[in-house]
């Protein structure tokens, strides 16, 4: 039966609407859109380390030669994050994410042509710039479609598409590299995201509350909640308002003012010590893997097991974040230092590798999935993908070193066991800095209450998101 729904005689809150209905199909197809996106995103920023072993071998490059070209392609993500996340901001995610889109695919299918170090490298940086662009507008898009009891799980479970992309890309490689050679990876995954460019222009929404905080697009408000309530009707007259804050100046400075400051730097520290360690494993595994004696294609499918298991770890950990917020992140990456420790330790058992760098894949990059999930949760829609886009854009500062320590290590001819007791060092302080923020928000009661102003006179906090799991407001 059809309803009419308001929240006042002539304005509905978005925010409060969307909470109070159950995930339907709108919002599952939204999330598989942008699980494909980042699908294809994992795929392009991993496809570099699984062919790194051929790619070495066919341009007579060092041990550890790699290292500035996967840091290039990182400092690229780096800067699409940190600059795309408030453009998204102010003109909307939607547009954001075809652009992206567009910008790796376009870059992966020039990385074909490449011939020679220095071109691979800006084809590497102009194609991560895409690739950060991409990863924290899906995020925020599908966190603002979400009702805030699922929402940490709703990016948890968008996320996993960016894991099975990192998976497919080293099981495509591991298939099409003996047979057509590396360059065969990036063809495939260039070819694809320029093929879901015309679908995501044509059927992606643009995000609920970025149009409410407009001001200037009740039509299109009013057309989206029905589609994530089918049953309601608005009554034509109806106006739509999110009770947040208006951005006045830099997005950046609302994630520093209000008390928000130190909060905002530990969970800086989470994503930069997080990222630092995956990226050297992810970089590094399949040519550690070749050094003990495993082929190329064993090596590739053996890494691939890192993010296998970071997919069962995020579809796992998504309840107990849900639950415990940063006490279950605390241990989780607790428990991935000593996984990734035991690497190290495997020798020439396969089996006992693959089991080991699952249950690292399982709690780092699981664990690294719900921190991100943890910042879209936090911040509000004016400067939640400036939030979310400069949390991953330090973390990415981590991405870049690692590659580069892991190049260091291996050129110094350090052995597999000191490195990967090296790596389990990282994944221990995000652990005492999950720690840290778990404790932050058991011992604080304060309120911070924003600064900017607030249309259509809501309470004087109501600019503030507060987080009920974790007792911190943002």
């Amino acid at each position: 039966m059809t309803e009419a729904y308001q929240c006042a005689p002539s304005m509905t809150d978005v925010a409060a609407f969307v909470d109070e209905q159950p995930i339907g199909s709108f919002q599952i197809r939204l999330l598989l859109a942008c699980a494909a996106v980042l699908l294809l995103d994992g795929f392009d920023t991993q496809g570099i380390g699984y062919v790194a072993p051929e790619l070495a071998h066919d341009w007579n490059l060092a041990r550890g030669g790699l290292g500035p070209v996967f840091s290039a392609g990182l400092v690229g993500n780096m800067v699409g994050a940190l600059l795309f996340g408030p453009l998204a901001d102010r003109i909307g995610r939607k547009r954001i994410i075809v652009l992206s889109t567009a910008v790796f695919g376009l870059g992966t299918l020039a990385t074909v042509f490449a011939q020679d170090i220095a071109g691979l490298l800006l084809i590497r940086f102009l194609t991560g710039l895409g690739l950060g662009a991409a990863l924290p507008n899906a995020i925020a898009l599908v966190s603002e479609f979400s009702p805030d009891r699922r929402r940490a799980t709703m990016v948890m479970a968008m996320f996993v598409g960016f894991s099975v992309g990192s998976a497919l890309s080293g099981l495509i490689a591991a298939a099409l590299i003996p047979i057509f050679g590396w360059r065969s990876v990036f063809l495939i995954g260039g070819i694809a995201p320029l093929l879901m460019v015309p679908f995501l222009a044509a059927r992606l929404p643009e995000s609920v509350r970025f149009l409410a905080l407009s001001g200037r697009a009740d039509v299109r408000v009013a057309e989206l909640l029905t589609q994530v309530a089918p049953s309601v009707r608005f009554p034509s007259a109806m106006r739509f308002r999110v009770r947040e804050a208006t951005l006045v100046g830099l997005p950046i400075a609302y994630l520093f003012n209000g008390g928000r400051a130190l909060a905002t730097l530990v969970l800086w520290a989470v994503f930069f010590m997080s990222l630092l360690d995956l990226y050297l494993l992810l970089n590094w595994l399949p040519t550690v893997l070749n050094d003990l004696g495993a082929s190329v294609s064993v090596a590739a499918v053996v890494g691939a097991m890192l993010q296998v298991g970071g997919i069962v770890g995020t579809l796992t950990l998504g309840r107990f974040i849900d639950r415990f917020s940063f006490r279950a992140l605390s241990l989780a990456f607790l428990i991935a230092a000593i996984a990734i420790a035991i690497v190290g330790f495997c020798g020439q058992s396969i089996a006992f590798a693959i089991f080991a760098i699952s249950c690292a894949g399982f709690f780092l990059v699981g664990g690294h999935i719900a921190a991100i999930a943890l910042a879209a949760t936090y911040y509000p829609t004016m400067a939640r993908s400036t939030g979310v886009g400069w949390a991953i854009g330090f973390g990415r500062i981590g991405s870049i070193v690692g590659p580069l320590i892991g190049g260091i290590m291996l050129a110094r001819g350090v052995d597999a066991q000191s490195l990967f007791i090296a790596a389990a060092v990282p994944a221990l302080v995000a652990s005492v800095a999950a720690l840290v923020l778990a404790r932050m928000a058991r011992s604080t009661s304060a309120t911070v209450s924003s600064t900017q102003p607030v249309a259509a006179a809501p309470p004087a906090d109501a600019g503030a998101i507060f987080n009920k799991r974790s007792g911190l407001r943002f």
